[in-house]
């Protein structure tokens, strides 16, 4: 059985969509088990990420892939203060050579999202993880931002509240054939 981690922020509700999908696309993998780890603003005390049995959780999976919006061309901060919990884990370097990946969602098409697909990259490297890309070509709606670093998604921000959050059709079959190959990948590297 290989084992998922999907560790991300979702401020409007797009990256959650976009961590679901992902999930859906692993989990049509046979003998993969994919969890979602949530970070809340809740869990930050005086500015520092707490939650040692998410971190502790982590260290049990095959592969852990990253999700954040872009937000200012980086990473929500809610995010990096996961990624600075983590760093008695990257000391320790228990999360050497698992699968990484990750996926981010902005309001622009731009947005500077790859400067977020990178610092999550870069987080892999620092961790000595594997980062996979997300491998599909930008046709059919599929991979419509030409994203191979990982998946990036887009939706004109709803400022007003009245909308119900939503991902383009492109976009979540995108992040959902991402998840199929991060699995299919995490199964053969773990053989």
């Amino acid at each position: 059985m290989s084992s998922i981690a999907i560790v991300y922020f979702s401020g409007a509700g797009h990256t959650h969509l976009m961590a679901e999908a992902f999930a859906e696309g692993a989990n049509k993998v046979a003998d993969t088990k994919v969890q979602l780890f949530r970070i809340t603003g809740e869990e930050i005390h005086n500015g520092r990420w707490c939650n040692e049995k998410v971190l502790e959780s982590l260290n049990q999976y095959d592969a852990i892939v990253f999700g954040s919006p872009t937000y200012m061309g980086g990473v929500a901060a809610q995010f990096k203060a996961f990624v600075d919990a983590a760093s008695g884990i990257w000391f320790q370097q228990l999360w050497k050579d698992k699968l990484a990946g990750g996926f981010t969602h902005s309001g622009s098409p731009s947005g500077d999202k790859q400067g977020t697909l990178l610092y999550l990259a870069i987080n892999a490297a620092q961790h000595s993880m594997i980062w996979v890309g997300a491998g599909e070509m930008n046709q059919n709606g599929v991979n419509r931002l030409g994203s191979y670093m990982g998946v990036m998604g887009q939706a004109v921000p709803d400022l007003s509240g009245t909308k119900a959050v939503e991902l383009d059709a492109g976009d979540r079959l995108s992040v959902e054939l991402y998840g199929q190959r991060i699995a299919e990948a995490t199964k053969r590297w773990k053989n």
